[in-house]
């Protein structure tokens, strides 16, 4: 779809949503684990739970179909169910789906499933920078229509044993990535940044522009004509928006384009500088070293080993 940024950016992060583990119980209980890693969703498939995590004051109330998404904490603690006795201690295992969630009930049990979120290094800086430490996606707002249906065949797919299952699996933790996105988007006012920045109305044009020509020399005052504002007001809100002034957010935009050209490709240094609008090979390294703290080659040559290490299994 033409002007849809937010899939493009997803798409040069490399982001995932893959289900690692959850599980199903009645009666009291509370699961407490350790964070490794840097985004995770918990969600409640069904039944309730009060989460907490170092960095946030209060318990968070999750209600069915609900989302938390954990932004670079190291502790988790979640409780719920209802009921005489001391809660039932649950270990958090990573591991086949479908064997942490047999014999589910989804009529008397709680159900908790855990969702790595998987990015590149560029997709956990902007990734992070645009969430709050735990942020609460609420199934029962109107703007999360899509949520609970993308919970329920996540869910489904992992009980169902079925053919194919993994794959299907696979499939629902992205969507069910996409839409806790969505959803939180629209629940919340989001801090400033490059999320916020591509899903404002009046900024889309200008950003359509920039991200359909980055190797354009783009002026200041083309971009606010775009977007139907003048030179001062489009500057003063994209910064309030973005964070950044226009022409920073645009050079962000084409070292994020550099960096997959080089993760993916064989494409030359300088025909990408020329493809990138910079005026020269030295230019473009400058730039490019400034913004990832390394050469293009040196780039080119460490994630290229990183990748072939993991495909080894080394």
């Amino acid at each position: 779809m033409a002007g849809d940024q937010l899939s493009e950016v997803f798409d040069l992060v490399e982001i995932r949503g893959l289900l690692t583990g959850g599980f199903a119980v009645r009666g009291p209980w509370v699961s407490r684990a350790v964070v490794q890693d840097p985004l995770k969703l918990i969600a409640t498939v069904c039944g309730r739970a009060r989460l907490t995590a170092d960095g946030i004051e209060g318990p968070i109330e999750l209600e069915p179909g609900d989302v938390a998404i954990l932004n670079n904490r190291s502790r988790l603690e979640v409780r719920g169910g209802t009921g005489d006795g001391p809660p039932r201690e649950i270990t958090p295992e990573e591991g086949d789906p479908s064997t942490l969630l047999v014999g589910a009930d989804r009529g008397t049990d709680d159900v908790v499933i855990g969702v790595r979120v998987d990015l590149n290094p560029a997709g956990r800086a902007l990734l992070m920078q645009a969430l709050p430490p735990v942020g609460h996606v609420r199934a029962s707002a109107a703007t999360a229509t899509n949520l609970r249906g993308s919970l329920d065949r996540l869910f489904d797919e992992v009980v169902g044993n079925r053919i194919g299952s993994a794959f299907a699996i696979r499939q629902y933790g992205q969507l069910l990535l996409l839409e806790v996105l969505r959803a939180y988007v629209e629940q919340t006012r989001l801090p400033a940044g490059w999320l916020r920045a591509l899903t404002d109305e009046r900024l889309r044009p200008a950003l359509t522009l920039m991200h359909a020509q980055p190797g354009r020399p783009w002026r200041l005052e083309e971009l606010a004509r775009a977007a139907a504002m003048s030179r001062t007001s489009f500057a003063e809100r994209f910064r309030t928006v973005a964070g950044m002034p226009p022409l920073t957010y645009l050079n962000r935009w084409r070292m994020l384009l550099a960096q997959r050209a080089l993760r993916d490709g064989d494409v030359r240094v300088g025909s990408l500088a020329s493809d990138l609008g910079y005026s020269s090979e030295s230019a473009f390294s400058t730039a490019f070293k400034r913004e990832v703290g390394e050469s293009p080659l040196r780039y080119r040559h460490r994630v290229r080993d990183g990748f072939f290490d993991r495909e080894s299994g080394a």
